[in-house]
C-alpha cells in the first residue's frame, strides 16, 4: 500500500517538473532511438519524433507537452499558453502547468488570472475576499470597498462612477455639484465657465443709412469680441455693439460719376422751365402795361371831351 502511494507521488512530481519531463523526454530517446531525427521537424523544433513530435527546440523557444488520448506530442512555443508558466534554463526552456485555480500565472506560487468563480488577491484566487475588500466581477479580483454613494471605485477612498442622482467629482460623489462647478450629461461636476469679451473697439464714424454726408444728425457704433462663451450656468454674454448719436457739420454728397450726367441734365431742364416761366410771366406783364396804357388812354380822351363839351356849354350861355 505504501510502495502505491509513493509511485502516485513520484508520478504526479514527475508531471509536474522540469527535470521529470527532461528525463522523460531523455528515456523516450533511448526507447526509439531509431525515430529520433534532425531532419523535417516543423515548427521551431531542433529535433523530433514521428511519435511524439518535437523533443527539443531551437534557442529561446519553450517546449510544451499536448496530451492526445495516452500519447503526449512536445510542439515549440514563443511563449507558454494560458494555464501555464515558462522557465528557462541552459538546456531547455518548458511551459510548466500553473495551479488547479489559475487561469495564467506568472510562478507555479503567484497567480495573475483566476478561473470563473474565484478571486485575485496578491497573486492567490480565493473563492471570497478577506475583510476589508469585495470581489468585483468585472477585475475578478478583490478590490476595497467603495465609498458611500459609490456604484464603482478605484479604491475606498477614489470613485469612479456615482449611484444615479449623484455626481463625481475629484472621486467624491455628490447629490449637489459645489459652488463654482455645475453637473454635465456623464454625471459629472464640471467647472463653471462664466463669459468674456474683450475691449470696445473705436466709434465708427459718423454716418446715416451708410452715408456720411448729406446730413446733420447720424449714429456711430463700436464693437467688442466674445473670448469665452459660458457654460450653461455661467454668467450670459453682456452687450457686444453699442450705438449713440453724433452730429456734424452738413455738407452735400458729391453725386457718383454717372450720376452727375443726370443731374446736369435735371439742372438744365429745371433752369430751362424756369426760363420758359419767365418769359410767360414777362409777357403777361408786358399785355398787363399795355391793357392799363391803352385804358388810361382811353379814360384821358374821355375826359378832354367831357371838359369840351362843358367849355362849350359854358360860351353859349
Amino acid at each position: 500500500m505504501q510502495l502505491q502511494l509513493i509511485s502516485i507521488v513520484l508520478i504526479l512530481h514527475c508531471m509536474e517538473y522540469t527535470n521529470c519531463q527532461h528525463h522523460g523526454s531523455r528515456h523516450r530517446l533511448n526507447k526509439q532511438g531509431s525515430g529520433v531525427s534532425t531532419q523535417g521537424c516543423q515548427g521551431g523544433c531542433q529535433t523530433c519524433s514521428v511519435y511524439n513530435g518535437c523533443l527539443t527546440c531551437k534557442p529561446k523557444l519553450f517546449i510544451h507537452l499536448e496530451r492526445d488520448g495516452m500519447r503526449q506530442i512536445g510542439v515549440c512555443l514563443a511563449s507558454c499558453p494560458n494555464g501555464f508558466y515558462g522557465t528557462r534554463s541552459p538546456d531547455r526552456n518548458d511551459c510548466i502547468k500553473c495551479g488547479s485555480e489559475c487561469d495564467s500565472c506568472f510562478n507555479r506560487n503567484f497567480c495573475l488570472r483566476c478561473r470563473a468563480g474565484s478571486y485575485l488577491h496578491k497573486g492567490k484566487c480565493m473563492e471570497s475576499c478577506p475583510d476589508g475588500l469585495v470581489p468585483s466581477d468585472t477585475k475578478k479580483e478583490c478590490v476595497p470597498a467603495c465609498p458611500v454613494d459609490c456604484d464603482s471605485c478605484q479604491n475606498s477612498d477614489t470613485c469612479t462612477r456615482c449611484v444615479p442622482g449623484h455626481y463625481l467629482l475629484h472621486g467624491q460623489c455628490h447629490d449637489i455639484c459645489p459652488d463654482k462647478f455645475e453637473p454635465n450629461d456623464s454625471m459629472e461636476c464640471i467647472p463653471t465657465v462664466h463669459c468674456e469679451v474683450g475691449e470696445w473697439s473705436e466709434w465708427s464714424p459718423c454716418s446715416r443709412s451708410g452715408k456720411n454726408c448729406g446730413f446733420k444728425w447720424g449714429e456711430e457704433t463700436r464693437t467688442r469680441k466674445v473670448l469665452q462663451n459660458p457654460s450653461p450656468m455661467g454668467s450670459p454674454c453682456p452687450q457686444t455693439s453699442e450705438k449713440r448719436e453724433c452730429f456734424v457739420k452738413r455738407r452735400r454728397c458729391k453725386p457718383a460719376k454717372g450720376q452727375r450726367r443726370g443731374e446736369k441734365k435735371k439742372r438744365f431742364n429745371l433752369q430751362e422751365k424756369d426760363n420758359v416761366e419767365a418769359r410767360r410771366e414777362r409777357k403777361r406783364e408786358r399785355e398787363k402795361e399795355t391793357i392799363d396804357r391803352e385804358d388810361s388812354e382811353s379814360r384821358n380822351k374821355t375826359e378832354h371831351r367831357r371838359r369840351r363839351d362843358q367849355s362849350r356849354d359854358a360860351g353859349t350861355v
